[in-house]
C-alpha cells in the first residue's frame, strides 16, 4: 500500500513585493482503497493584479473540477458482488487499471482546459485590469502508485529516485526550444536574455495545448514541484536532492529549498510542492 506524504510552500522572494506563484498540495486517504493527490504549482504573470489573479483562479478551478475525488464515498452505494461477478472483475482488472489512467488523465486535461477558460475570460473581459494576464501551471494527481502529471509553461516536476532527480516535464519556454534545437547549451539558459519567454500559458488562447505524462511512483520515491523562481535558482540538481533527501518530511524540503533559492539571489517568488511516497 502506498502513503502519500505533501507539503506546500511559496514566498515572494528578495526581488519582488507581490507574489504571483500558488501552490497547493491535498491527500486523501480513504477508508479502502489506494490514496489520492493533487499538486499543483502555478505562477501567474501579467500587469496590475493580473497574474497574482491567473495563478488564483487556474489554482482554485482545478481544485474544483477534481473536488469529487476527495469526498468520502456513499456507503449506501456498496454492493454485493456475487461469485460470477468477481470472477469477471479480476478478469477485467488490467483493463481496468488502464480505464483509470485514461479517465484520470482525461480529467486532468479537462479541468487544466478550465482553468484556461477562466484566465482568457478575465483577461477579455477586464483587460483594463488583467493586463496580459496569463499562468504557468504544473500539476501531479496520483491514485496510489500512479500518476499523472501535466505541464503548460515553464514550471516543473521531478521525479527523486535514489538520489536521481529527473525532470518529468518539459519546458514550454523559447531557451528551451534553442536547446532542443542545439542553438545553446542547458547551462545557458540561465544567463540568455530571453530566458523568461514562454510560448505556452493558461489565458493566453481560448484552447491551450497541455502535456501530459504518466508515471508509476515507488515508495521512496519524491516529487518536486516548483515554479521557476527555484529551478533558475539552484542549477545543481545534486544538490536539489540533498536537501529533498536529508529533510525529516516534506514541510522541512520545501523551508530548505525556497531558502536555498533566496540565498542564491532570490530573484523571483518561489513556488514548491514536495510529495514523498513511502
Amino acid at each position: 500500500m502506498i502513503n502519500l506524504l505533501a507539503a506546500a510552500l511559496t514566498d515572494p522572494g528578495l526581488k519582488r513585493n507581490l507574489n504571483e506563484d500558488r501552490v497547493w498540495a491535498e491527500v486523501y486517504n480513504p477508508s479502502e482503497g489506494d490514496p489520492i493527490g493533487l499538486f499543483i504549482v502555478c505562477d501567474g504573470m501579467g500587469g496590475h493584479l493580473g497574474g497574482e489573479c491567473a495563478s488564483h483562479w487556474a489554482t482554485e478551478t482545478i481544485k474544483r473540477d477534481l473536488s469529487d475525488y476527495f469526498c468520502p464515498k456513499d456507503p449506501r452505494a456498496t454492493v454485493k458482488l456475487t461469485e460470477e461477478e468477481i470472477a469477471a472483475h479480476h478478469n477485467q482488472e488490467h483493463a481496468t487499471r488502464k480505464s483509470v489512467i485514461t479517465k484520470a488523465e482525461n480529467r486532468v486535461q479537462s479541468a487544466i482546459q478550465d482553468a484556461n477558460d477562466v484566465v482568457y475570460e478575465y483577461a477579455r473581459q477586464k483587460p483594463e485590469e488583467a493586463g496580459d494576464a496569463g499562468t504557468t501551471v504544473t500539476l501531479a494527481f496520483l491514485q496510489g502508485s500512479r500518476a499523472v502529471i501535466a505541464n503548460v509553461g515553464d514550471s516543473r516536476t521531478y521525479l527523486l529516485r535514489d538520489n536521481q532527480l529527473q525532470q518529468i516535464t518539459k519546458d514550454h519556454s523559447l531557451v528551451a526550444r534553442l536547446v532542443e534545437n542545439g542553438q545553446i547549451s542547458p547551462d545557458e539558459i540561465y544567463t540568455h536574455p530571453q530566458r523568461n519567454v514562454i510560448y505556452r500559458s493558461l489565458g493566453q488562447n481560448q484552447q491551450v495545448q497541455i502535456d501530459t505524462f504518466i508515471e508509476t511512483v515507488l515508495p521512496g520515491d519524491f516529487l518536486l514541484l516548483c515554479s521557476d523562481g527555484l529551478w533558475e535558482m539552484i542549477h545543481d540538481n545534486k544538490y536539489i536532492a540533498e536537501l529533498i533527501v536529508s529533510s525529516t518530511d516534506p514541510a522541512e524540503a520545501c523551508q530548505k529549498l525556497v531558502e536555498a533559492a533566496n540565498n542564491a539571489g532570490g530573484e523571483d517568488n518561489i513556488g514548491v510542492v514536495v510529495v514523498k511516497v513511502t
